[in-house]
C-alpha cells in the first residue's frame, strides 16, 4: 500500500483550490488546509487558522508539524514567500507556488514562451515596496508574483516548483466574472473593446489545473513549469463560443487604443509553451475542444 501523504495547502478554499484539495484526499491523503478563517476546511481536512503573513501566528499554529508536500496557492509577494522560505524550511521536502501566466506580461512572442523567458533567478528582488498596499499590490499581480519566485529560487535549502498557471475558464463557480462580460455584451448588442490588434492567449480548464497541481505534488521535478492547454484562442474565438450558447447575434468589436480594453483581449502575445509539463509527463486537453463545455459551465448555457 502507497503511504499516506502529510499535504499542506494553504489557501484554496474556492474555485480550483477546492478542487485541488478533493482530489488530495480522495488519493487518501491526510490534508491540512491554512487560511485566515474566512471558510472552515472541507470535510475529511484539518483545519488551521492564521494569517500566512504574521510568522510568529504561522509558526504557532503548524506547532511541530511536517510535511511531504506544501501547496501554497495564496503567495503574492517576496515578503510572503521570504517568510514561507523561513517557516517551512526543514519542515517539507517538496514546496508547490502557485504563480501565473503574468509572470510574462512583458513578454512579446511570435511563438509560445518558454519557462526560461523568465528565470527566478534573475529576478531582482525589492521588499520595501508597498506590498501591504492593496491597489499596489493589484497593479503589480505578476511583478508580485515573480518576486516570489525569485525568492523560492534563492533558496535551494527548500526545494520548490512554481505553476505558471494560463487563464483558467470553467465551472459554475467562476467568480471572475469574465464569461459574463462577454455574454452581456452580445446579449444586449454593446461593444467589446479590443486593441487594434488582439493577441491570442493560452488557457486552462479549472478540472485540469487542480489535476496538474495534484500531478505536481507528487513529482520531483523543481523549478518553473508552465501549465496550459494544447492551443491558443484569441478574443474573438471566444466570444463566438460565448455568441453561440447565449443568443444574441455576432459579437460587436470596437477597436480603442484606452487602457481598458474587454477581458483576454491581450495586447502582447505571451502565450505560454507548455513543452516541459508534457515532458515531464502531463498529458494536457486541448483548448478548443473543452471551451464549448467551459462556457456552457460558467454562464448555464447548454453547450
Amino acid at each position: 500500500m502507497t503511504k499516506a501523504r502529510e499535504v499542506l495547502v494553504i489557501g484554496g478554499n474556492r474555485y480550483f483550490g477546492k478542487r485541488l484539495i478533493a482530489r488530495l484526499l480522495a488519493a487518501g491523503d491526510r490534508v491540512t488546509v491554512l487560511n485566515r478563517g474566512s471558510s472552515p476546511a472541507p470535510a475529511g481536512a484539518v483545519g488551521l487558522t492564521a494569517d500566512r503573513g504574521d510568522e510568529r501566528a504561522l509558526t504557532r499554529a503548524l506547532g511541530d508539524r511536517t510535511f511531504d508536500v506544501v501547496l501554497d496557492q495564496v503567495c503574492y509577494t517576496p515578503r510572503q514567500a521570504e517568510l514561507a522560505r523561513r517557516v517551512f524550511t526543514g519542515r517539507t521536502r517538496r514546496y508547490v507556488l502557485t504563480s501565473t501566466v503574468e509572470v510574462y506580461e512583458h513578454q512579446h512572442s511570435g511563438a509560445p514562451v518558454p519557462e526560461s523567458a523568465v528565470d527566478p533567478l534573475t529576478v531582482a528582488v525589492d521588499t520595501g515596496l508597498p506590498w501591504d498596499d492593496p491597489e499596489f499590490l493589484d497593479r503589480n499581480y505578476g511583478e508580485g508574483k515573480r518576486q516570489a519566485e525569485a525568492v523560492f529560487a534563492a533558496g535551494p535549502d527548500l526545494p520548490y516548483a512554481s505553476v505558471r498557471v494560463a487563464h483558467v475558464l470553467g465551472g459554475d463557480d467562476d467568480f471572475t466574472g469574465r464569461l459574463a462580460h462577454y455574454a452581456d455584451r452580445v446579449r444586449t448588442g454593446a461593444p467589446i473593446a479590443v486593441p487594434p490588434v488582439a493577441h491570442p492567449a493560452t488557457y486552462i480548464h479549472v478540472e485540469e489545473i487542480a489535476d496538474f497541481l495534484f500531478w505536481t505534488a507528487g513529482e520531483d521535478f523543481t523549478g518553473p513549469v508552465n501549465a496550459a492547454s494544447h492551443g491558443e484562442l484569441t478574443v474573438a474565438e471566444l466570444a463566438a463560443e460565448v455568441a453561440a450558447q447565449v443568443g444574441g447575434g455576432e459579437p460587436r468589436f470596437e477597436t480603442t487604443d484606452a487602457a481598458e480594453v474587454s477581458p483576454f483581449a491581450f495586447r502582447r502575445h505571451y502565450g505560454m509553451d507548455n513543452t516541459r509539463a508534457v515532458r515531464l509527463g502531463f498529458a494536457f486537453g486541448d483548448v478548443r475542444r473543452w471551451l464549448p463545455r467551459a462556457v456552457a459551465e460558467t454562464l448555464g448555457g447548454t453547450g
